[in-house]
């Protein structure tokens, strides 16, 4: 796969106490899902101050996990509970319920298609009216499966995906599922003297008018729009 590192573009307000789970830009605002039994929400976010500007909490029988937005509808998945929710996109009421087999981690869409998975290496396209499935593929890259996808993002034909426990996001060819890139964000929030907790990096939003991308972390007090760079192969 390609390599990149960054370039920090900006940096804006994050809320610390937001366990990121899925992120989304969308007219000019963030819609981010969070996780955790008793603090998981779906909650809309000017990006330019990181206030909330809308915010519905679930019961707290449920960890919230990744969303995606159909149209007017935010699909989100729950992580062991095995059930969905569908929410209209500007008042977030709740319009129904679907069910899946799986843990739910990250879910995006490419095209009328959803796009899920569920831990491992599979990535499953699911059909949104019924939330049943059309096709799946396994991600691999030089070195073999490719697990642990965690937040998705669909971008020119591409999914990116965060490598959970890891400082990788992988970017990955949904017909083959090979890993065609790979972007460390190592260091891109200092945690040294931070003094508050953190977590892992979650969370890819993209902004298709302007070609924006935007990365954060659970429970990170910033959110990043960045450039990619690719890294030069050693010479041999």
């Amino acid at each position: 796969p390609v390599r990149y590192t960054y370039k920090k573009v900006n940096s804006f307000t994050h809320d610390p106490d937001a366990f990121t789970q899925g992120l989304i830009f969308n007219d000019g605002i963030l819609i981010e899902s969070t996780g955790h039994h008793g603090e998981s929400s779906l909650r809309k976010v000017d990006i330019s101050s990181g206030n909330v500007i809308q915010k519905i909490d679930l019961d707290q029988a449920y960890f919230g996990e990744g969303i995606t937005l159909l149209g007017d509808e935010i699909f989100m998945l729950t992580w062991k509970s095995q059930k969905g929710f569908v929410f209209d996109k500007n008042d977030f009421s709740k319009k129904r319920e679907f069910t899946y087999p799986t843990e739910g981690w990250g879910i995006t869409t490419m095209g009328d298609t959803l796009v899920m998975t569920d831990e491992s290496e599979k990535i499953y396209f699911m059909d949104p009216s019924t939330f049943t499935q059309i096709d799946k593929i396994e991600v691999y890259d030089q070195n073999g499966p490719v697990d642990a996808l965690n937040e998705l993002e669909y971008i020119n034909g591409e999914i990116y995906a965060n490598v959970y426990q890891t400082d990788d996001i992988a970017i990955i060819d949904p017909k083959t599922g090979k890993v065609t890139g790979i972007i460390n964000l190592e260091g891109i929030f200092n945690k040294q003297n931070y003094g508050r907790r953190t977590d892992v990096l979650n969370g890819i939003a993209y902004d298709a008018k302007t070609d924006r991308l935007f990365v954060t972390g659970k429970y990170y007090p910033k959110l990043y729009e960045i450039d990619l760079v690719p890294l030069e192969e050693p010479s041999i």
